[in-house]
């Protein structure tokens, strides 16, 4: 059998399994999508930030942050909440990122998930021109408004990230920003400079998802939706078959990229996955007045909310709460939301009419995504994107499409796999002795 003749089976059909499943196709493999949706992006990746940030990709987790928490807990538009709870998971996943908030640490996450995410911008430019694929997208960048000097100092350690890896970028007083976004002439005076990444994007990610899905099929790939996913079998240190309501789908190579629900299904395999639901929130908002709306992406640094336009409305996100696979949506968000948008745009869209969503970033403690191989020879992993699935799609499609044809890929993967979590836990050698469930 020729790599480029596997059938693959594919996990999920959000913005990172699409992409993945995509890319395989386009390889030559007979790859299958599996996802218990009616539709491609229907979860997390549907009314998402919309912003492809690969300058602004920054972990969580990182000095002075366990204070900042106490203090975002305490704002009335709390950035950050965390809901009461005795789930273990919650507890071991924020122990690890609490692990991770050094200064060392925090170099090194971050110089791995820009190391992805500017590639994964440079493979969407190419997808792009290769197909002319549309989903409201730009390229104006992304404008991250300090409201205090001391938000613009701590900056010094991230622009130093981004001069090691190149990205562009530029530090602006009010006249700067205005000059890049008008819309902010009247507030210009509730912030004292910005940082601006000019190479950033901003784009539909559900439209870009469900286009993506179409050319798939169109290169042979199956999706197949409305079918629940119910666990691997597994013999020795291979998958076996996918068990679905559908019955048991069986393949070369498998690919698990269903974001926060990935750990339940990989438990029973003995792989220990720490991503945990981060639960964010959006409204989407239908502009009034085209040139008191933003241009690209505004992010509030003080609210860690995101304003961005696209096409004919604005997309505000953000909010971090730990709560589970909690899907409520909570008047308390939309109104943080509502106020961030009126604040810096408050004659750039009707908030009356805005559309309120709810979603589950799959977040690791060290931000970076799970990318790449297992101890099971035929299983690989595309989870663990946090908020930066949209960001990281396209790259991370080509990457595993790559691994499994056999090719070297174009980035290294250091520091991006399961290696980094599974020291001392499954190994092929343990996993032979481990049984079968197939």
């Amino acid at each position: 059998m020729r790599v480029n003749d596997m059938r693959v089976v594919v996990l999920g059909s959000g913005v990172i399994g699409t992409s993945v499943a995509y890319y395989l196709a386009r390889s030559g493999h007979e790859v299958t999508v599996v996802d218990r949706q009616p539709g491609a992006g229907l979860e997390t990746s549907f009314a998402n930030a919309g912003e492809v940030s690969p300058g602004y990709s920054s972990p969580w987790a990182g000095p002075g942050v366990p204070l900042k928490a106490i203090k975002w807990l305490l704002m009335h538009h709390r950035p950050l909440v965390v809901k009461p709870s005795l789930d273990p998971a919650l507890w071991r996943w924020m122990l690890k990122m609490l692990g991770n908030c050094t200064q060392a640490a925090y170099a090194v996450n971050k110089s791995r998930m820009v190391r992805l995410a500017e590639y994964s911008r440079d493979c969407l430019r190419a997808l792009r021109d290769e197909t002319g694929i549309q989903y409201d997208d730009r390229a104006q960048g992304t404008l991250q408004l300090f409201r205090t000097q001391k938000q613009m100092d701590a900056t010094a350690q991230d622009i130093e990230i981004l001069k090691q890896y190149g990205v562009p970028f530029e530090v602006l007083d009010r006249a700067g920003f205005v000059n890049i976004e008008p819309g902010l002439a009247e507030t210009q005076h509730k912030f004292v400079g910005a940082l601006r990444l000019p190479g950033d994007e901003t784009g539909d990610c559900f439209k870009f998802t469900q286009s993506l899905a179409i050319m798939a099929q169109l290169l042979g790939a199956q999706f197949r939706y409305n079918v629940d996913i119910q666990g691997l079998d597994f013999a020795g240190d291979r998958i076996t078959g996918v068990r679905t309501a559908a019955g048991v789908l069986r393949a070369d190579r498998y690919v698990v990229a269903l974001g926060s629900y990935s750990p339940k299904l990989l438990k029973p395999l003995g792989l220990d996955v720490p991503v945990y639901p981060v639960k964010g929130f959006s409204i989407t908002v239908p502009i009034t007045d085209a040139s008191a709306s933003p241009e690209s992406t505004v992010m509030d640094e003080t609210h860690k909310v995101a304003v961005t336009r696209l096409g004919d409305r604005i997309r505000v996100g953000g909010t971090a709460q730990l709560s589970g696979f909690d899907l409520n949506l909570y008047e308390a968000r939309r109104r943080t939301l509502e106020f961030v948008v009126s604040d810096l745009f408050p004659r750039g869209g009707d908030v009356s009419r805005a559309e309120f969503w709810t979603g589950l970033r799959p977040m690791t403690p060290d931000g970076t995504p799970i990318v790449g191989a297992t101890p099971y020879g035929n299983l690989m992993l595309s989870t663990g994107h946090g908020t930066l699935g949209w960001t990281m799609a396209a790259g991370t499609g080509r990457v595993m499409a790559d691994l499994i044809s056999g090719r070297e890929p174009e980035i290294s993967m250091e520091g991006l796999g399961i290696e980094r979590y599974s020291r001392g836990r499954a190994t092929p050698a343990r996993l032979q002795t481990a049984g079968s469930n197939a």
